[in-house]
C-alpha cells in the first residue's frame, strides 16, 4: 500500500483500539480546528465532589451537577464519541454536526438511533433547545455564538442546560492547547456523568498510546515540520494550538514559532509560499476534509515547492482535519500517524 493510499484509509471509520465502557471552507476548518506529558486522571480532572454534587471548572466557569445529566447533546462527532466510550449513550438526547467526521466502526452503531440536530454546522438555537438538553458538550465556544443563530451559553442556562467546552477549545486556552487536554475532558465528563471508572480506563488507554509513541521516537533526531492548511490557492500556516502540540508530541520541530506575532491572537496565519521555501522543512503536515481535498493539496504542494526537502522526499503527511480539532481522541490518532511517517524505522 502506498503512503497516499494509507492516508486515505486512515480517514475511513475505524476502531481506535479503545474499549467502550458498558468539505468545509478553510475559515470554518481553522475556526473549529515540547511533548505533551502523560498525567493521571486525578491530576487532570477539575471536578470537586461534595455532598453528592459534582462541580467542574470549564473555560473559567464553575458547572455544578446535583445529579448525572440525563439529556446530553454531543455537538460534534468527537464529543459524541467521548460520551459513547464513557458508556453513557443512554443519557444522550441528540448529536450534531454529524457529517464533519464519521464515528469509528466500533461505536458507530450505538449512535445510529440518536436524533441528528445538524450535519455540517452547529444546530440552530431552536433545534437545540427543542430536545430539552441538560448538558451540551462542544469542541469550542464557537458552537454557542448567538450572533450565528446558535444557542448561547446564557440561553442554554435559561432553559435548564449547562455547556461543557473541550478544555483545548476554551477561548483563553485555544492557542496553548495540548494533546493531553483531552484527558481533562475525559476525567471531567466521567465525574459529571458519574462514571469515573470508565473515565479512568479510557484515560489509561490514551496515555498508553501516547507513551508508546514517546518511547518509540526517544533519542532520535527530530525532523523539521511545517503544518499548513490549503484551500485552493490559499495557504495558511499552523503555528500554535493543539495542532502545533500534535506535531511536537509526534516528534517534529515546527518551523513556525508559536510565540511569533502572527500567532498571538489565532493559531493559524495566512502566508506566502516563500515562507515555506525559506524554512525548508523536512516534512509537511496538512489537514484535509476528504480524499479529493487531499489530492488537491498534494498537487499544490508538489507544484509549488518542488525543491523543498519535504516534497523531494515525499514526506507529505495528510491528517483528517477533524483529528486536529480540540477535545478529540483523534488528536492521538494524528500523533500516531505523523510519528509513523517521521520515524518509519521506529514502529
Amino acid at each position: 500500500m502506498t503512503y497516499t493510499e494509507n492516508q486515505t484509509e486512515s480517514r475511513r471509520p475505524r476502531a481506535r483500539g479503545l474499549t467502550t465502557a458498558s468539505a468545509v471552507s478553510a475559515a470554518a476548518v481553522l475556526a473549529l480546528a515540547g511533548c505533551g506529558t502523560a498525567v493521571t486522571p486525578e491530576e487532570t480532572s477539575t471536578a470537586d465532589v461534595s455532598a453528592g454534587a459534582v462541580t467542574v471548572t470549564n473555560c473559567g466557569r464553575e458547572l455544578t451537577f446535583d445529579t448525572a445529566p440525563a439529556s446530553v447533546v454531543g455537538m460534534m462527532p468527537s464529543q459524541t464519541e467521548l460520551l459513547i466510550r464513557l458508556g453513557v449513550v443512554e443519557s444522550m438526547a441528540a448529536q450534531a454536526q454529524t457529517e464533519v467526521s464519521e464515528l469509528p466502526d466500533d461505536i458507530a452503531d450505538q449512535a445510529a438511533g440518536l436524533p441528528v440536530l445538524s450535519t455540517d454546522a452547529p444546530p440552530a438555537r431552536e433545534d437545540l433547545l427543542a430536545v430539552a438538553p441538560d448538558l451540551v458538550v462542544a469542541p469550542t465556544e464557537y458552537e454557542f455564538t448567538a450572533e450565528q443563530g446558535f444557542a448561547s451559553i446564557e440561553q442554554l442556562g435559561e432553559n435548564g442546560a449547562q455547556a461543557y467546552v473541550a478544555t483545548g477549545g476554551c477561548a483563553d486556552r485555544r492557542n496553548t492547547a495540548e494533546v493531553t487536554d483531552v484527558l481533562t475532558d475525559i476525567a471531567d465528563l466521567g465525574a459529571i456523568m458519574r462514571v469515573p471508572e470508565a473515565a479512568d480506563e479510557l484515560t489509561a488507554q490514551a496515555e498508553a498510546r501516547l507513551s508508546a509513541v514517546a518511547d518509540a521516537i526517544s533519542g532520535s533526531p527530530r525532523p523539521t515540520v511545517a503544518q499548513v492548511y490549503v484551500e485552493g490557492e490559499s495557504l495558511s500556516a499552523i503555528g500554535a494550538g493543539v495542532e502545533a502540540d500534535i506535531i511536537a508530541t509526534a516528534g517534529g520541530d515546527n518551523v513556525f514559532d508559536p510565540d511569533a506575532p502572527e500567532f498571538a491572537d489565532f493559531f493559524a496565519a495566512q502566508i506566502n509560499p516563500e515562507e515555506i521555501i525559506a524554512r525548508s522543512p523536512d516534512a509537511i503536515v496538512f489537514g484535509v476534509s476528504g480524499p479529493e481535498h487531499e489530492e488537491q493539496v498534494r498537487e499544490y504542494l508538489r507544484s509549488t515547492f518542488p525543491e523543498v526537502p519535504a516534497v523531494e522526499d515525499d514526506l507529505l503527511v495528510a491528517v483528517p482535519a477533524s483529528d486536529l480539532f480540540p477535545g478529540t481522541l483523534g488528536n492521538i490518532d494524528a500523533v500516531e500517524v505523523i510519528a509513523q511517517v517521521l520515524y518509519p524505522d521506529a514502529f
